[in-house]
């Protein structure tokens, strides 16, 4: 889950500038008034990265944008909120725009960046800093390594006030060393808080030299929402792909894509090689979907209603390994699944190995169905992406397929 994080900031004790967040175009220019400026920074509240240099669909404008009096900030409101951006993390049909950030525009002096993150080469957090903020961390990390500095943090302390203080001594900053020192040890107090990345980018220095944060991302690991109910409150599922979304309800770890062919696989390691293997073999996967261990007749039926519900695919492959899943149960929820969505001109390839496989195979036997019971995966994929190509083309052309001729 991500986040722009402002008031998570504020809440933390982490300086930001003043700021609104419009919903209503209608009510942006009063908002914007409040702030008392006339120099503005208008965000697109969508989570995603890149948004200054990506487009909105319609109006063609970036996600953020400078605005020099209050009706102005409305007008580009209005040009926001409804309107999708599109960037390079996002697919073409971009993301939904549903607020806008509307900030005091500041003016640094020095710009820095500070992210906390679990970094396997540390073997837990550690805290990347640099004194070139406000730029693609990526890139700056290319061109100039020496500039991004790597502050392994001890999981059982967490970051003290000395450590800080002595990053910023790395770093060479010498302006309120106590104040940044401070600003660190919040931020980490957040990255306890279940996060899997806390990132300012940039949090400048102003011609007062107090510290101010312009812009964060944070994002938590999905797992812990029980624990961090006031953290998961704010999570706007407006920005979620609606099929995403009914399998978070369902408990079902899924993954929209841009491919034709849907997945459905036990264990997220076996669905990562079952996409790889598609790729291999020239096919696009049209999600990431792990079913997971405990999975019912009715949680194979859900996933199969996900899956179809994305008109792009063409076919659908079923790996499923059954240790403590059982075969027949996975047979059983396709059986019923296909049955209940009509998927009778829709091929499925269906690779079951494990526990109760022979019962499993008997029951895809009998259901009259289109359905391929394959033995071997590399196999099961190689027909999944010839049959997957050949639907594709066929809607395309606007025919009929008549499987049967191609042994399906």
């Amino acid at each position: 889950m991500e986040y722009q994080g402002d008031e998570i900031l504020q809440e933390s004790g982490i300086p930001t500038g003043k700021f609104v967040v419009v919903k209503n175009a209608d009510d942006a220019e009063k908002m914007a008034a409040s702030l008392d400026t006339n120099d503005f920074m208008v965000k697109a509240q969508v989570l995603t990265g890149g948004r200054g240099k990506g487009k909105f669909k319609n109006s063609r404008i970036s996600g953020v944008r400078i605005a020099t009096s209050p009706a102005e900030v409305a007008k580009t409101c209005k040009k926001m909120l409804g309107d999708y951006l599109i960037t390079k993390q996002t697919s073409e049909d971009g993301i939904v725009c549903n607020a806008v950030l509307v900030a005091e525009r500041h003016f640094p002096r020095k710009e820095f960046y500070f992210a906390i993150t679990m970094h396997r080469a540390f073997d837990g957090p550690v805290v990347i800093a640099s004194t070139q903020g406000g730029m693609d961390i990526e890139e700056v990390a290319i061109v100039d390594p020496e500039a991004v500095l790597y502050e392994p943090v001890d999981i059982m302390t967490g970051l003290k006030v000395e450590q800080a203080l002595e990053i910023t001594k790395k770093l060479k900053i010498v302006e309120k060393p106590e104040s940044l020192a401070e600003i660190l040890v919040n931020l980490y107090k957040i990255f306890e808080k279940d996060a899997i990345l806390v990132e300012l980018n940039p949090l400048a220095l102003d011609i007062h030299n107090n510290y101010l944060c312009l812009d964060c991302k944070m994002e938590f690991d999905e797992s812990a929402d029980y624990k961090q109910p006031e953290i998961f409150a704010k999570k706007d599922i407006s920005q979620l792909d609606a099929r995403e979304l009914a399998a978070i309800k369902e408990n079902i770890n899924y993954v929209a894509l841009t491919g034709n062919i849907g997945c459905m696989v036990n264990g997220a390691g076996l669905a990562m090689a079952t996409m790889d293997i598609i790729k291999l073999h020239g096919g696009e996967p049209a999600n990431f979907l792990d079913v997971g261990g405990g999975a019912t007749v009715k949680t194979v039926e859900t996933c199969f209603e996900i899956i179809t519900s994305n008109k792009n695919v063409d076919c659908i492959f079923v790996n499923i390994f059954g240790g403590i899943m059982r075969c027949d149960v996975i047979a059983q929820g396709i059986v019923t699944a296909a049955h209940k969505l009509k998927l009778k001109q829709l091929p499925i390839v269906c690779r079951l190995r494990g526990t109760n496989v022979a019962e499993a195979k008997a029951i895809i036997a009998a259901s009259e169905m289109r359905i391929l019971s394959i033995d071997d995966l590399d196999e099961g994929a190689k027909i999944a992406v010839k049959v997957s190509k050949i639907r594709h083309l066929a809607k395309e052309a606007q025919l009929d397929v008549n499987f049967e001729l191609i042994g399906i």
